[in-house]
């Protein structure tokens, strides 16, 4: 299955109303996935960025205040997806990544482009399941998520090289986006 069949994907939330089965497609496309070092595969979890969030678009995007938690994107969806449309993706995920810890509750079901950095909250191929514990927990990588949004909206980095930079090695990812 390839992305441009999966990436159009909807919950039952979509304002046209349309319903698909999201576990299902996304186990599909989700088998063999390996976790390096606190880092999603990324051939399963290459990350996608909304193409409305722009350099010239921020002001009014990511760096406007509530953005990500109450913002409506262009197509009508909320920029941050319910858990109807999460929750099913981070099940078919954990099973995916072959985590032994099967339990959901130990797990964030992470954007790997962060909504903050413009990045898509509808597409399976931008989200993965970040263990909320162990040598990369996701309160690590929230805390980047949270510096490069503040290099992004003080100028201090670029919208496309911050996000070329947490998608590649998040770990890496403040300095990847300040360095010339």
């Amino acid at each position: 299955m390839t992305w441009a069949v999966v990436s159009g994907l909807r919950s039952k939330d979509h304002p046209g109303g349309q319903s698909n089965n999201v576990a299902s497609a996304s186990a599909a496309r989700l088998q063999g996935c390996k976790e390096v070092d606190g880092l999603p595969d990324t051939t399963c979890t290459p990350g996608v960025a909304y193409s409305a969030v722009t350099q010239e678009t921020i002001a009014s995007t990511i760096c406007h205040s509530g953005y990500t938690s109450t913002g409506i994107r262009s197509d009508g969806l909320k920029v941050r997806p319910p858990t109807s449309f999460t929750d099913p993706l981070k099940t078919s995920g954990i099973a995916a990544y072959s985590y032994g810890d099967k339990s959901s509750a130990d797990y964030e079901e992470d954007h790997l482009i962060p909504l903050e950095l413009g990045g898509d909250g509808w597409n399976p191929a931008n989200l993965w399941p970040e263990p909320r514990y162990g040598p990369h927990p996701a309160s690590e990588k929230d805390d980047i998520e949270n510096q490069l949004h503040l290099l992004v909206c003080s100028g201090r980095a670029t919208l496309g090289a911050a996000q070329r930079a947490i998608s590649s090695n998040w770990e890496t990812a403040v300095t990847a986006a300040t360095s010339p």
